[in-house]
């Protein structure tokens, strides 16, 4: 099926005009524009998953969505915003097809977020896509109307809404509404739920999400059968990196806090170190040592929060010689300090790990580095976050997210209740975190007059 462009009028500024993603588009795509398409997709798709981690109501949501929208997927050729919207959608329905969990969260997040664009249309455009999916739905007559008005003015009243004879109502089975059943909003007659048109989006939703799961099943076929092999050299690498991409700012350099000294460095850990950084500090405090995945996380995180080579240099040999002595640290651990500042071997400017680095690792016995929230026990980290001033009411809440696997929105947690502030943008890099804490602490500290 070829595609059909629509001819209502889509930009990333308005109301948000609706793919069906029937097929791929037949377009020439730049293969800078294959990537950064598809990332600025995956800023909407993980900030609605965020915003569903956090328990946002529907209204929060539409909201939501509708500034991830206008804030990613603008171009500066207006013209160029339905062709995005389509590239965006088919480079991430190929990085998200290749295994089971990949595609579980995709679906979910594509169906939020063509649900919450759906309710954005106006009126006619949500008839207009109604007639593109087929839905083999037909409104009650008015004969059918008369029989069981009463029932439907009655549910109507129930939820808060007007029902009058201009409303249209659909007759379709009840297994196709699950969530208008399970909250109510529907009257059950013989296996049919009637449907008002103001709650048609739970049927195009539930249409969308069948047609999109199909779909990345067959996208997987094609991907294993086919495509990863041809693309190797080009797209492959790009596919595989796509999923685990950090999408936050570049913390290579600091930027905002220039420079951290020596003296200030136990105060800043202390009061500003997410609790993966400030768990290897202790820990380098207590054994003057870190194995190398404890070297780079530290040292990396250390080098984007400000602190500059030669007091790099000086604060791990004050510490490492106290274990192996100052010759062998010249000798055997000074250079990779260097090679992480860009100033040995390749010189690359080496970028502190980000969330998902972190919590990606898997750290063996002995080691430091690795999330907390992940890789501690139960025990351990009730421990630790009481430690750093976590109260047991937000700590209760912490530990419902890591059951959850919501490390990041964990991290979060405990940011807002240390700092007795809220962080709606969410923890997504250690740096990040710092960055945060110190823009608060720095706004509290009252000028002297």
């Amino acid at each position: 099926m070829e595609i059909v462009r629509s001819q209502r009028n889509l930009t990333a500024d308005g109301p948000p005009s609706l793919s069906l993603y029937r097929s791929a588009p037949s377009l020439e795509v730049r293969l800078e524009d294959f990537e950064l398409y598809a990332i600025d997709r995956l800023r909407v798709l993980k900030g609605i998953s965020d915003g569903i981690s956090r328990g946002k109501k529907p209204e929060e949501m539409e909201k939501l969505v509708s500034e991830l929208w206008r804030a990613n997927m603008r171009h500066q050729d207006a013209s160029e915003v339905t062709n995005k919207d389509m590239i965006s959608h088919f480079v991430l329905r190929l990085v998200y097809c290749r295994t089971e969990d990949l595609r579980k969260w995709f679906l979910s997040m594509e169906t939020t977020l063509f649900r919450y664009r759906f309710r954005l249309e106006s009126p006619e455009s949500q008839r207009m896509l109604m007639a593109e999916f087929q839905l083999p739905y037909k409104a009650l007559s008015n004969a059918e109307f008369e029989t069981v008005k009463d029932k439907l003015g009655q549910v109507a009243r129930s939820i808060g809404q007007s029902s009058n004879a201009e409303t249209i109502f659909f007759k379709v089975p009840f297994e196709e509404v699950p969530e208008l059943v399970a909250s109510r909003r529907v009257f059950l007659l013989k296996g049919y739920a009637y449907v008002a048109m103001n709650q048609v989006v739970s049927l195009v939703v539930t249409q969308f999400r069948s047609n999109l799961s199909k779909a990345l099943v067959l996208t997987n076929r094609k991907w294993t059968s086919t495509i990863r092999e041809q693309e190797k050299e080009r797209l492959t690498p790009i596919v595989e990196a796509l999923s685990n991409s950090y999408l936050g700012p570049d913390y290579s350099q600091p930027k905002e806090f220039a420079e951290i000294s020596l003296k200030d460095i136990d105060q800043l850990a202390s009061n500003s170190f997410p609790l993966c950084m400030r768990h290897l500090f202790e820990k380098l405090r207590e054994d003057h040592h870190l194995r190398h995945g404890g070297r780079m996380q530290l040292g990396l995180f250390l080098k984007g929060v400000g602190l500059k080579l030669d007091d790099a240099l000086a604060f791990w040999k004050m510490e490492f010689s106290q274990k192996v002595g100052t010759e062998r640290f010249d000798k055997e651990y000074a250079y990779t300090i260097r090679h992480n500042y860009g100033k040995e071997g390749k010189r690359t400017d080496y970028t502190p790990y980000s969330c998902h680095k972190i919590i990606s690792s898997t750290p063996g016995v002995g080691d430091h580095h690795g999330c907390p929230y992940r890789h501690f026990s139960e025990e351990n980290l009730r421990a630790a976050l009481g430690k750093i001033g976590v109260g047991s009411r937000a700590l209760d809440d912490v530990m419902d997210k890591v059951r959850n696997r919501h490390y990041q929105l964990a991290c979060t947690l405990t940011f807002e209740a240390i700092h007795a502030a809220s962080c709606d943008t969410g923890i997504n890099h250690p740096n990040h975190y710092f960055s945060e804490s110190q823009k608060i602490l720095k706004s509290r500290i009252q000028p002297t007059t």
